[in-house]
Order: structure tokens, then C-alpha cells, then sequence
């Protein structure tokens, strides 16, 4: 009954954990996504459906006695295509600048949360796994933890912090596809 009672508090801190690191990773995850994100505008889009439009027009006057016209449709085509790609160069230039702040902000908040975590449960194992579960690599997940207890592995916080952030990054990865 006492052993039931010692583990569920550090099944809870691996959970609280790993819920902290994943959230930071969907902040991360998220931002970069708004970095590369093209805005598309109303105008972006009327540039394109031109562009379309003229090259559509340029193709069908391909004969010889309508080249002139064709050359024209396609470089007024050209002119559109700069612009669109001027415009699309400037709107991300302005979503970078304002998410380089948040990134920043995240980043700290991500140090300062890692750093709470390892110096608050610094040799205290926050989970307990199986020894047959993870043969390999009980002794790397039990650093600074305490080790193996009955048939038990102790993992402690920073393995767990490794193992997180790997498990988060994957899942965000997923999600944002």
C-alpha cells in the first residue's frame, strides 16, 4: 500500500513535466510556423489569378504572325511575378520581425523552466519504469536518481527532460504536417 502511494506522486511529476515541455514545444513549433507562413493577401491572390490570366493568353497566341503580342503578354506576366514576389518578400519580412521577440521570449522561458525542473527535483526520481522495459539504458535513465529500486527503474529529471523534449518535438512535428 506505502509503495502505491510513493509512486503515484512521481507518475503525477512526470506527467506535469512532460505536459510543461510539450506546451513550450507547441509555442516553438507554432511560432516557426508563423515564420515561414506566407501571408496571403486579397492582392497576392489577384496578382496570381493575373499572372494565370496573361500566361493563358500568351499561350494561346503562339503562332508566328501573334509573337509580338505573346512576348508582351509574357513579360507583363514577368512584371506581375516580381511583384507579387516583392510583396510576398515584404509581408514576411514584417511576421519575422514580430516573432522574433516571441522566439526570444521562449527560448528564455524554456531555459528558465528546464533549469527550475532539474535544480527543484535534482536527485529525486520523478518516475519509476519497469527494468525490463528499458534494459538497455536503466543506468542512463536512473542518472543522478537513485538508481534501480525492487524491479524498478528510477528515472530522474534530466534523462526525462531529454526524453520529453524528444517525444514533444516528435508529436508537434506530427500535428503540424
Amino acid at each position: 500500500m506505502e509503495q502505491a502511494l510513493v509512486h503515484q506522486p512521481r507518475s503525477l511529476v512526470a506527467l506535469i513535466i512532460f505536459i510543461f515541455v510539450l506546451i513550450l514545444q507547441f509555442f516553438d513549433k507554432y511560432l516557426t510556423h508563423l515564420k515561414t507562413k506566407a501571408s496571403v493577401s486579397e492582392k497576392d491572390a489577384q496578382l496570381r489569378a493575373e499572372i494565370k490570366q496573361l500566361l493563358k493568353e500568351a499561350a494561346a497566341l503562339s503562332e508566328p504572325s501573334t509573337f509580338a503580342q505573346s512576348a508582351k503578354l509574357r513579360r507583363m506576366a514577368a512584371t506581375k511575378e516580381r511583384e507579387l514576389a516583392n510583396s510576398q518578400e515584404s509581408a514576411k519580412k514584417e511576421i519575422k520581425a514580430s516573432v522574433i521577440l516571441f522566439e526570444k521570449m521562449l527560448m528564455v522561458s524554456k531555459i528558465l523552466t528546464y533549469l527550475t525542473f532539474i535544480v527543484y527535483f535534482w536527485r529525486v526520481p520523478v518516475a519509476a519504469i519497469s527494468k525490463e522495459l528499458v534494459q538497455p539504458f536503466g543506468k542512463f535513465l536512473s542518472w543522478k536518481s537513485g538508481g534501480f529500486v525492487n524491479d524498478s527503474v528510477m528515472v530522474g529529471v534530466i534523462p526525462w527532460l531529454i526524453l520529453s523534449n524528444r517525444v514533444g518535438r516528435y508529436f508537434c512535428n506530427k500535428v503540424f504536417k
